[in-house]
């Protein structure tokens, strides 16, 4: 039985924290604040209940897996999953509304056709058939499987652009997002469709190479769902089964230093000076200077994710209302910038955008308010980080909730007046709560860019350190969290020749 010492407790550290227990090892997570779960937080204030982190779960089928290979219980018996439907609704600049069904390729290019006009459906389905062979084509290298030492064949995009024919100029393929919506979507507003999924995932979209196409691929086809109680329960879920195999959990336990002996890691220090012996480390969170031996860790041929496709927040503004939610109100709903490229030059240039594009979630669970005369919401936007941006100053957070609420309006009736109280959570916030510097939001890995937009990969150039959660391979986001927990716990227990579940 090796002792097994984990750095941080969020979701992808936890799912790696059991399977190894399940594997008989001996596992220790060390979690600088007093709660578990990383990012998926929750806030609570007088009978409402906010989650604070990711509203909505896609690929359940990774947490489906870690539920069934840690114990007897299901996820399905540990939390109740509901599918949403509508999946979205959308509130384009030009007042045109759409809402797109839950996992239904039919039912998505006929409510296109019907708010858009006829043949917008067509050219969606047309993109999102390449959008699947994308999937096809990098699904398992790029998520399934441990970051290959030839990682270089990622940085081929995978997405068979289309080739367009240009007046007088040679043709060209679509190398972006961006690109993608202005050439083979051809309408402004299937554009801003594509362009919010990249932006969700704190991506630019004038940037992001056209592999981001696999995120609206996923979500159209695995469907999204919400669980009741609040996506912390998730987190709670997982944590117990940790705690039902038998890892041990130390709250309030800053890590400071991975430990070194002989060449390997042996350990890790803490902020009190007490050291832990280990036989292996897992790193859960985002690794900083001081804390992991860095010029031994990775060397200059190593994936590491560039400055600029990491360096998006999320500014958040927590909304306890009076009046009941209406019948037709939908879970989630997008409303569209009017000025797309000024808001991405504004918060990929360290700016605050005068125009954002807000996500309003609006969660029909009597568990997240204190009774049916009253409502949460929440909204979110994406943002720059904290530092090119001074979230800390009172007046810039108040001037741009005012902003989130003027623009969250016009699909939520009457709110500013329903607004009992505001709460108000930054880029500041996250980094003081998860130390993720300025507090960023890991993206997911993307294939293409030459390889700018793939994370470290889970083993590492010192024996026994390996690298779970959203900082490292394949990425942010709930389910790819999970799968690099998955990653961890085979490459541990399988050693370096595991190459992914089957």
């Amino acid at each position: 039985m090796a002792r097994i010492a984990v750095i941080g407790a969020g979701t992808g550290a936890m799912a790696a924290a059991a399977r190894l227990a399940v594997a008989g090892e001996k596992v220790t997570v060390y979690e600088r604040s007093a709660s578990y779960g990383g990012s998926v937080g929750r806030h609570e204030h007088e009978g409402f209940v906010f989650d604070t982190g990711p509203g909505l779960l896609h690929l359940p089928a990774v947490q489906r897996d870690l539920f069934v290979k840690t114990g007897k219980e299901s996820l399905e018996q540990c939390v109740t999953l509901v599918q949403v439907d509508p999946a979205s609704r959308h509130l384009f600049a030009d007042g045109t509304a759409l809402s797109l069904p839950n996992a239904s390729r039919a039912g998505v290019a006929a409510a296109l056709d019907g708010a858009l006009g006829a043949g917008s459906g067509a050219r969606w389905s047309d993109f999102m058939d390449r959008a699947r062979d994308a999937w096809d084509r990098s699904r398992r290298p790029l998520l399934e499987e441990p970051l290959r030492s030839d990682h270089h064949v990622l940085g081929r995009d995978p997405y068979p652009a289309v080739r367009q024919r240009r007046l007088l100029r040679p043709a060209r393929r679509a190398d972006t997002v961006a690109e993608i919506g202005a050439g083979e979507l051809a309408d402004a507003r299937l554009a801003a469709l594509l362009d919010g999924y990249a932006l969700a995932h704190g991506l630019d979209p004038r940037t992001a190479p056209a592999s981001a196409a696999l995120l609206p691929y996923m979500e159209q086809t695995f469907g999204s769902w919400y669980v009741r109680g609040g996506m912390r329960e998730l987190a709670r879920a997982v944590y117990e089964r940790c705690v039902a195999r038998r890892v041990r959990f130390v709250f309030g336990a800053e890590v400071v230093r991975i430990v070194e002996k002989d060449g390997r890691a042996a350990g890790v220090e803490l902020a009190d000076g007490e050291v832990a012996e280990a036989d292996r480390v897992v790193l859960g969170v985002r690794p900083r200077p001081g804390l992991v031996p860095d010029r031994q860790v990775w060397g200059a041929d190593d994936v590491r994710v560039r400055p600029g496709a990491g360096a998006a927040g999320r500014f958040t503004v927590l909304l306890s209302l009076r009046g009941g939610r209406e019948p037709e109100a939908v879970h989630r709903t997008v409303v569209h910038s009017a000025r797309g490229a000024a808001e991405q030059e504004a918060v990929f240039g360290g700016r605050v955008a005068a125009h954002p594009t807000v996500t309003v979630l609006r969660p029909d669970d009597p568990a997240t308010r204190p009774d049916a005369e009253h409502e949460a919401v929440t909204l979110t936007a994406t943002v720059a980080p904290q530092g090119p941006v001074d979230w800390r100053d009172a007046e810039v957070r108040r001037r741009f909730a005012d902003v989130l609420v003027e623009r969250a309006a016009a699909v939520v009736p009457g709110l500013r007046e329903r607004i009992l109280h505001t709460e108000v959570r930054t880029p500041a916030h996250t980094e003081a709560e998860t130390g993720a510097e300025g507090g960023a939001v890991p993206p997911p890995a993307l294939a293409g860019a030459a390889g700018a937009y793939l994370h470290p990969g889970n083993s590492t150039r010192l024996p026994g350190l390996y690298l779970a959660g959203g900082w490292a391979h394949p990425g942010g986001g709930l389910a790819h969290a999970g799968m690099s927990g998955t990653l961890v716990a085979g490459l541990v227990v399988e050693g370096d020749g595991f190459r992914g579940s089957r």
